[in-house]
């Protein structure tokens, strides 16, 4: 739940920093409704701020999805948003982010973000 979760937040920000919106002002607008959440409100202003310090360490939290995925396995459940999930975590340690927060995930979308900003452009045809 909190990977899926912590995940949204981050699409949501790395979605209205594009978008250019003041990402305060997006956190008071969906902090009080449908969208607010406590992963939200713990991780938002962290993920603002640049704050990447450990409540919780990233490869500690890749630990438990790893085994909470095992587990889903076993029990021949498929939990495509925890597999989505684990996957950006551990690109993240394999770049050396491991002990950084688990809002770090932010990295992984910032990342994504540059990649699709270097591709260029098709070229528009003239009228």
């Amino acid at each position: 739940m909190i990977a899926g979760t912590l995940s949204g937040v981050c699409e949501a920000l790395t979605y209205a920093k594009e978008q250019g919106l003041d990402l305060d002002v997006v956190m008071r607008s969906v902090s009080t409704g449908a969208a607010g959440s406590k992963q939200l409100d713990t991780f938002g202003p962290k993920i603002i701020a640049g704050d990447y310090a450990p409540g919780f360490f990233m490869k500690h939290f890749i630990k438990d999805m790893k085994l909470a995925l095992i587990e889903a396995n076993r029990k021949g459940l498929s939990l495509d948003v925890l597999s989505m999930v684990l996957a950006n975590y551990e690109e993240l340690e394999a770049e050396g982010y491991g002990e950084l927060g688990t809002q770090a995930l932010i990295k992984f979308y910032d990342e994504e973000h540059r990649y699709m900003e270097d591709e260029e452009e098709p070229e528009q045809a003239e009228e």
